[in-house]
């Protein structure tokens, strides 16, 4: 089976993997940079959750603000599940959880 490359029969592969490689890795990178996300972030979404949680408590039932609460501590224990998983260990894994968990207000935040 022969390969059509974009640049024609006299193509390089190796040359296309690399250029390939590179546009990959740019990408991700891009990808990173969009998911990064600092404790004083991760601090403002903790504590709008906790404000949310108890204005539910209070509007609608107690029950419906555990519920929330459960919410975020399953969706914490997950990623940190995952990052242990991933290779974090200790306070690196804790801390990725955490932003993972309460990262969201960066995109609320100005």
């Amino acid at each position: 089976m022969q390969q059509q490359w974009p640049e024609g029969p006299n193509a390089d592969p190796d040359a296309a993997r690399e250029r390939y490689k590179a546009d990959m890795q740019v990408s991700q990178g891009a990808l990173r940079e969009l998911l990064r996300v600092e404790m004083p972030v991760a601090h403002l979404g903790l504590a709008i959750a906790i404000i949310a949680t108890i204005v539910a408590a209070v509007v609608w039932s107690p029950r419906t603000g555990a519920i929330i609460a459960g919410a975020f501590a399953g969706l914490f224990v997950i990623a940190l599940a995952v990052a242990l998983l991933a290779g974090s260990r200790g306070w690196d894994a804790a801390r990725a959880a955490y932003r993972f968990t309460f990262g969201w207000a960066d995109w609320i935040t100005p």
